[in-house]
């Protein structure tokens, strides 16, 4: 029977909140469809994980252990995701909009001969046609555009962070299905010789409820060493337009934006930041957008709840003062 696939992801010994969005969505597709969610699982040692699927909405898991899957790899969990769904059969199959759903999702659909959906913020049915369809952003985040696959069966990925987490429900079961994958490392076109893993501190970035965020407007890496302070204070994250990471003076990782990072904070401080509708694109989420700029006519003033015209630092300076008094921190 056709159903929903999800491709499920670990961090830190937990199933990861990219998978937890992917099973709600799936949730809600299972409810329109009349389709049983499957997760698959990759990896090495990954049984722990099979039921907290079930929990968290998966009706069936697909489990497929192997050497070469210990650690993500785009050609090995290429192949052996495409093994998966040739037994699954999936109409669906749902990927996060990271980097790792970005390599897969084409690679998947070519195989399957499926229709490729990129980053769908929703999705719903059609009522004339009855065919699912999708919603995406689109002209930087200024239009939507919605996509009717007219293929039956559609790898789409999901942009991060615009589906709530799936709810744990205690005591639901469900089927694992063992998957003996088979993988050659002469199938492998890419080798991974060298993992450097991103010294992390404070507060992720994506789950934050507060964000503190510049642009080039900061002039140089020593103010984001400001803003830090102030998101140390506020107990937020700190993040940063292209402008200031293809500068180098923040790790390409805090940018945010289309080509980078989705935040929905409660609050986004955005400093020295001009509002381009790329970045724009990665913040329309927020709940409450804060901009200090010197240019009363930057873009970011147009989608900002609140606009300061002055000068970043002494607004930075100041609230980061202030917020220390109030806080003891």
């Amino acid at each position: 029977m056709p159903g929903i696939l999800v491709l499920a992801t670990t961090k830190d010994g937990r199933l990861s909140r990219d998978t937890l969005e992917l099973l709600a969505g799936a949730s809600r597709l299972k409810e329109k469809l009349a389709q049983p969610v499957a997760a698959a699982i990759l990896g090495t040692e990954v049984g722990s994980y099979v039921p907290l699927l079930f929990a968290h909405g998966a009706d069936q898991v697909y489990r497929a252990e192997h050497p070469l899957l210990k650690g993500y790899q785009g050609d090995a969990y290429t192949l052996a995701l495409h093994q998966i769904c040739e037994r699954a059969q999936p109409s669906v199959v749902l990927l996060p909009g990271d980097v790792t759903g970005r390599e897969l999702g084409p690679r998947l659909a070519y195989r399957l001969q499926a229709a490729f959906i990129g980053e769908f913020i929703d999705f719903d049915l059609d009522q004339a046609s009855g065919r699912l369809q999708f919603t995406r952003s689109a002209y930087g985040g200024k239009a939507m555009a919605v996509v009717q696959p007219r293929m039956n069966s559609v790898v789409a990925t999901a942009k991060l962070r615009t589906l709530e987490p799936a709810v744990r429900e205690e005591g639901r079961t469900g089927e694992e299905i063992r998957v003996d994958v088979v993988l050659e490392a002469s199938q492998l076109k890419t080798h991974l010789t060298k993992r450097v893993q991103e010294e992390a501190t404070g507060i992720n970035l994506g789950d934050a409820k507060i964000v503190v965020s510049g642009g080039r407007g900061i002039h140089g890496s020593d103010g984001f060493k400001l803003l830090e302070e102030l998101a140390q204070v506020l107990r937020g994250a700190v993040g940063a337009s292209r402008a200031a990471t293809d500068a180098g003076w923040v790790p390409p990782s805090w940018q945010i934006g289309q080509t980078g990072r989705t935040v929905n904070p409660e609050l986004y401080l955005a400093f020295g930041i001009s509002g381009a509708t790329q970045h724009v694109a990665g913040i329309s989420g927020s709940k409450c957008i804060v901009a200090v700029n010197t240019d009363p006519a930057a873009p970011i003033f147009k989608v900002a709840q609140l606009g300061i015209v002055e000068d970043w630092k002494a607004v930075a300076t100041a609230l980061t003062q202030h917020c220390r008094e109030l806080t003891k921190r």
